[in-house]
């Protein structure tokens, strides 16, 4: 017999908000009612967690969250609870490979944001899903040390998989390498993958995997959609994305969530 499901964990962009990063009334909605059915809910991004904090309040979240893909686990107060971060060396190699034109290197590092080029077209955007203000002409070297994430930004898609691709084959098992968007290539630290990320939050909240249902759109979720025992893709999903989960529910500007919450979710419970 299946395990009830027990634990719900959703990914942010592209599935739990709308485009233009806000939550809808209807999604804030259904996830009442997955803590009324007696179900617990957390989040999982390629977010800081201040990009997160706001989500979890809006939605009534009292358990950790999941942010830089999972690799750090947060308390919806800000409370730091484990964060895996990338090497030194290989931060330094992996900042060398996107030093190249066409991509332009962001840096999270101690709860900062580092940017170069004031003029790229995607600053608004990010500066909405961190919640932060971006910091220019910085030395990225002193901040190797600390660095949660760095993201390869590119409008070419095209350029950016075959970065993506000749990167993964440089760092090896040293980095997780994976496009959390079309236009950002993330990097982070080996363990900083939404498969371990997810089976972390699992542990936190004293769920086995095989109670454990997720929420995504992008490649970055299909290592979650791998480990837990449902997985739901919004129906604007990748086909690659779509053909690896359990079930697809519309998209997320059609409130994707809380069609799959209605359809899914809660039979599952």
């Amino acid at each position: 017999m299946t395990p009830p499901i027990r634990l719900l964990v959703s990914d942010i962009d592209g599935t739990l908000v709308r485009n233009d990063k806000s939550l809808s009334e209807g999604v804030v909605a259904a996830a009442a009612r997955v803590r009324e059915a007696g179900i617990m809910m957390s989040l999982i991004s390629a977010r800081p967690p201040c990009g997160m904090l706001w989500i979890a309040e809006s939605l009534g979240l009292e358990g950790p969250i999941g942010a830089f893909n999972g690799g750090t686990i947060v308390m919806p107060d800000g409370l730091v609870l484990s964060a895996e971060r990338l090497a030194p060396a290989t931060a330094a190699r992996a900042l060398a490979l996107l030093g190249r034109p066409g991509v332009t290197p962001w840096l999270f590092a101690r709860g900062r944001w580092y940017a170069r080029d004031r003029d790229n077209p995607n600053l608004p955007r990010e500066r909405r899903a961190a919640n932060l203000e971006p910091i220019f002409d910085a030395d990225f070297a002193p901040l190797l040390e600390h660095v949660d994430k760095l993201v390869g930004v590119s409008d070419d898609h095209a350029l950016l998989a075959m970065i993506e691709a000749e990167t993964r084959a440089a760092l090896g098992e040293s980095a997780n390498v994976a496009r959390s968007q079309p236009y950002y290539l993330d990097i982070t630290a080996p363990r900083a993958n939404k498969g371990d990320g997810v089976a972390a939050l699992a542990t936190a909240y004293g769920v086995p995997l095989s109670a454990v249902a997720v929420l995504g759109d992008q490649r970055n979720d299909l290592p979650m959609f791998k480990r837990a025992a449902l997985s739901v893709a919004m129906g604007q999903a990748p086909e690659a994305v779509r053909a690896a989960a359990t079930h697809v529910a519309r998209s997320n500007e059609e409130d994707g969530v809380a069609d799959a919450i209605a359809r899914f979710i809660l039979p599952a419970a």
